[in-house]
């Protein structure tokens, strides 16, 4: 590693260093954390187990945005307390810092997954002191798994440990002598002791600090598929929603704000808007733009529809072209961000070189914005779907001037996320409407057309490449991507400002196993244009496309398969094994009906080797996809179906975005407003998806972002494979048609 690199780390050792010493003290860092259940009903044993005369609560405290994650969580407790999923009521649980989330900061440490080494495995160590004292409860990253599998693991063997202590107290028998079973500790004379009535005296037991866990071996709920927690509540429809939350006396309320994004308004007329029916008032927001306020959402909704605005400009370009063009003028250096990988000598003649891009995407749930505010006699209730409920007391408390012990945030399940409920934006209006209307309730819902034109997008992005090649194998690699950087708009809306590059601009390039002898990276920083934020697999979403691409060019310009290219020089076994594993399952090399073509692409994501293979065929309509397959490495499988739901749905994601997806500017506003202009895939164009899922990497991981980043690269692969057409730019349907 050169001194220039450790020099370009160091920014962040260094800020480890103060956050988690001198600033704190390791005193504060080791401080045990409050439990939040403790006060409240039943028996608090762990920050994640509450146990009442009725039965045993599990707290799964990371949004189930339909991607399964209560279930895992939930079993991750069951399996060390000896209990069934069915036996056990799986709550998401209250905002608190006792469910900060280290795994999340990890992810932005900026080696690659690959690594290691000591300096590597020191930071993602390090980062669990500002994860802890910042105590940010958040979704994302695909860090929901990675962060809870011990931590969750020990609140269930340290809760059975506590419970058979008591057990072997009352039986007066030593507690080796003791075993768990169906929720229940059961003596030498098979009789079982519930543990609904141990739990009270279990309580002043003192808990192990590292309880030992069960060896695999032993595993009787995970590493198997297990049927969702939420499946029944969300077939049937009753699961609720931030939307169906219903309060005594509620008001109701929705937005407008200034298109452009960002900008004021300078002024309104909500003369005719006072006058209709059910209307109670109309507020001027602090941010700019109203909010209505009436006696149900349909009249509010109406009413908004009928003010006049004068608003101010938009801060950035007017259009679309103006934005690309920011973009494309920041490949100086001036705007160089990072340059993370950098091996050999990339100073010598290139035999390939193109450019690809890619544009603003929407994050596009299918729920929209929606959140209930109560503020009444100093205490605020919040409910609303999304990722970081103690980012909302947060947010609150700066609002409202309350103290954030007297904010209570409540997570409901939601339709969809992808990144966009880590924003607060909605959230904060609401809380500013309650202020309004202190004493009754009010819930505030977004219009779709409002969701989709004031979103915080996935950024614009530029990939140039220069490669090479020699005796058959990539000799230089060079790439080169300009985008606005995520963290610094998305950190920024918080108040908390970014020291040296974003890891995010890169991620999905510079860090991938590829053997390639003059190999460079490096990120330019685009400044700031539309709001942007966190869009599932983040910069990889976008990398994985200009990498992949590029290397399938290299292989034809090499007159190679492009798969056995990518044997030839991946540096990474498990990464190796899933392309063998999606090679095997495409029977990729085997004979195809004419007009029919396939395209591979790998990228390591969030420390996951993911593979995908595409089969598409050329008809006279148009581009038809026909099969695709996938091939996962996330270490230690602990749900094999929802794994392979959550790779097949990222792929869905991705695929949409690539064929049909795009965000664009006219007048400083955005132009697609509801579904109709931004579509995505239907399922009679969905192909068939198979999944294998391995576990030869030596870390668990998550998966919830994985699936998306080959999925456009490989459907760009197989197109060229099929008609000889390279598409370089998204969306693909701007030069092909698709069937």
């Amino acid at each position: 590693m050169g001194i220039k690199t450790i020099a370009r780390r160091g920014f962040l050792i260094g800020s480890v260093a103060i956050v988690g010493g001198a600033a704190f003290g390791y005193w504060q860092y080791r401080k045990a954390l409050p439990n939040p259940l403790e006060g409240g009903e039943g028996v608090a044993l762990t920050e994640y187990i509450r146990i009442t005369d009725e039965g045993i609560t599990i707290i799964a405290p990371r949004a189930e945005m339909g991607q399964g994650i209560m279930t895992t969580l939930a079993a991750l407790v069951a399996e060390e307390l000896d209990i069934s999923l069915n036996d056990a009521t799986v709550i998401h649980g209250p905002a608190s810092k006792a469910y900060y989330n280290t795994a999340v900061l990890a992810e932005g440490v900026p080696f690659a997954a690959t690594d290691e080494g000591w300096l590597a495995e020191t930071m993602r160590g390090a980062v669990d002191i500002p994860a802890r004292l910042l105590g940010m409860q958040l979704t994302g990253g695909s860090s929901s798994v990675p962060d809870a599998y011990e931590k969750m693991r020990r609140a269930g063997a340290a809760a059975r440990f506590a419970l058979i202590e008591v057990a072997a107290e009352q039986l007066g028998v030593d507690a080796t002598d003791l075993s768990t079973e169906n929720g229940a500790v059961i003596a030498p004379d098979g009789s079982a002791l519930p543990y609904t009535k141990l739990a009270a005296q279990a309580a002043s037991v003192p808990l192990p600090e590292d309880p030992p866990l069960k060896p695999r071996s032993e595993w009787r709920i995970l590493g198997k598929s297990q049927p969702r927690i939420d499946m029944v509540t969300k077939c049937t429809g009753t699961a609720e929603y931030s939307g169906d939350v219903t309060l005594p006396n509620m008001l109701y309320a929705t937005i407008r704000m200034n298109p452009a994004l960002g900008a004021m308004m300078n002024g309104f007329d909500a003369s005719e808007a006072r006058t209709m029916r059910g209307v109670q008032d109309v507020i001027e927001m602090k941010d700019g733009g109203v909010a209505v306020i009436a006696n149900n959402t349909w009249r509010a909704m109406r009413a908004a529809a009928t003010i006049t605005f004068d608003w101010a400009e938009a801060p950035y370009p007017a259009d679309t072209a103006g934005h690309m063009a920011a973009v494309e003028a920041s490949f100086t250096n001036d705007n160089r961000d990072s340059q993370f990988r950098n091996d050999g000598d990339v100073s010598s003649e290139a035999t390939v070189e193109a450019e690809y891009r890619v544009p603003y995407l929407a994050h596009a749930p299918m729920e929209p914005l929606t959140a209930v505010a109560w503020l009444r006699d100093g205490e605020l209730d919040i409910w609303a779907g999304n990722q970081a409920p103690t980012q909302a007391q947060v947010e609150a408390a700066t609002l409202t001037g309350i103290d954030r012990d007297a904010i209570r945030v409540h997570t409901p399940v939601m339709g969809g996320g992808f990144g966009r409920r880590a924003e607060m934006d909605f959230i904060k209006q609401a809380v500013e409407i309650a202020q309004a209307t202190e004493g009754r309730p009010v819930k505030l819902t977004w219009t779709r057309e409002e969701d989709m034109t004031h979103d915080a997008y996935r950024p614009p992005a530029i990939g140039r490449f220069r490669g090479s090649i020699e005796n058959g194998a990539p000799r230089l690699f060079d790439l080169s991507i300009a985008a606005p950087s995520v963290a610094e708009s998305q950190v920024g809306r918080l108040g908390i400002p970014i020291m040296g590059p974003d890891v995010t601009l890169v991620q999905g390039a510079w860090d991938q196993p590829w053997r390639i002898p003059n190999y460079r990276v490096t990120g330019y920083r685009t400044p700031a244009l539309a709001p942007i934020s966190s869009w599932r697999s983040v910069g990889n979403s976008y990398n994985g496309f200009f990498h992949e691409s590029a290397l399938d060019e290299l292989a034809h310009e090499a007159g190679r398969d492009p798969l056995e290219m990518r044997l030839a020089i991946i540096d990474h076994d498990p990464s190796r094994k899933v392309l063998e594993a999606v090679a095997e399952a495409s029977n990729w090399g085997g004979a195809l009906p004419d007009g029919h073509g396939r395209g591979v692409a790998f990228t390591l994501s969030f420390g996951v080797p993911t593979a995908q293979v595409i089969e598409v065929a050329d008809t006279p309509d148009g581009i038809r996809l026909i099969n695709t397959h996938a091939a996962v490495d996330v270490g230690v499988a602990l749900d094999p179906a929802n794994i392979e739901a959550q790779v097949q749905g990222g792929m869905i994601y991705g695929l949409s975005a690539a064929i049909m997806g795009e965000i664009t500017f006219q007048g400083g506003r955005v132009q697609q407003t509801n579904f109709h202009e931004y579509d995505a895939l239907r399922l009679y164009q969905c192909p068939p998806i198979s999944v294998a899922v391995l576990e030869n990497g030596d870390k668990i991981r998550g998966i919830g972002e994985p699936g998306t980043p080959p999925a456009a690269p490989a459907l760009a692969n197989a197109i060229f494979a099929t008609t000889g057409k390279r598409i370089r730019e998204l969306p693909m349907n701007k030069y092909i048609d698709f069937v």
